[in-house]
């Protein structure tokens, strides 16, 4: 067993979590990972700092767990990056750095937890748990709001400035996963996989088609535009700044 940890006991299960692992020590992934899926939850793991952070931003995960020293690009840094990418998926920090100003640093770097080694896997998981809890609350909202503009997920209604804005089942689709991941750079990998069910890049513009046609739909005749295109990213939606 890895040096800074204490055995699982019973960990109850959890549903439908899916996690990234940002661990340098082979021995401590592997660990992590087995005891993460006896628990019922789903892991992804990078080794280093610059694919940790690659995973991060082209995938949706409940929460992030990350090392703070890594090679190629420090947890940290990751964190703050995807911070400023819009992408506010939740963050666990470990490290064997634990003085207060340790933690505070971690913190403000986007962190949203901070756990010294060493430490028993039991609180560990609990912390995820969690930290998954938080971003699934957003996933039960039945009204996604992005500035003036409202999704009604239950009557499939949207409306902009209080007027009814018709979209086709597809373009629907689109503004749902956008405006539920509103402040996040989403990819067109995402886009591929969630709207369109595609695991693969189909190599046609039937993105940029329905963006455009969605744009023009809830924008055109209205103020602040919402939907953005970040360059060389993806899209974003966004309200403000």
């Amino acid at each position: 067993m890895p040096e800074g940890f204490e055995p699982p006991g019973q960990t109850p299960r959890t549903d439908a979590m899916k996690i990234l692992i940002i661990e340098d020590d082979l021995e401590t992934a592997a660990y992590l990972s087995r005891a993460f899926r006896e628990a019922g939850i789903t892991v992804d793991h990078a080794s280093d700092g610059d694919s940790g952070f690659f995973l991060a931003s082209e995938n949706t995960y409940d929460a992030l767990v990350v090392d703070r020293m890594l090679p190629r690009r420090d947890g940290l840094s990751i964190i703050s990056e995807l911070r400023r990418n819009g992408d506010d998926t939740p963050a666990l920090i470990l490290s064997a750095l634990g003085q207060v100003d340790d933690r505070v640093t971690g913190l403000r770097a986007g962190g949203d937890d901070y756990l010294t080694k060493p430490y028993a896997f039991s609180e560990l998981l609990a912390r995820i748990e969690i930290l998954g809890r938080r971003k699934g609350a957003r996933e039960q909202e039945t009204t996604y709001r992005v500035g003036d503009l409202e999704l009604d997920r239950l009557s499939h209604e949207v409306r902009r400035a209080g007027q009814v804005i018709p979209l086709q089942p597809r373009e629907y689709r689109l503004l749902e996963y956008l405006m539920k991941n509103a402040g996040q750079v989403v990819t067109r990998t995402m886009l591929l996989e969630h709207v369109w069910d595609y695991h693969f890049d189909p190599q046609t513009n039937v993105i940029d088609v329905h963006i455009s046609r969605l744009r023009s739909k809830i924008e055109k005749d209205f103020g602040e535009p919402l939907l953005r295109t970040v360059r060389g990213a993806g899209y974003m939606m966004k309200a403000g700044g």
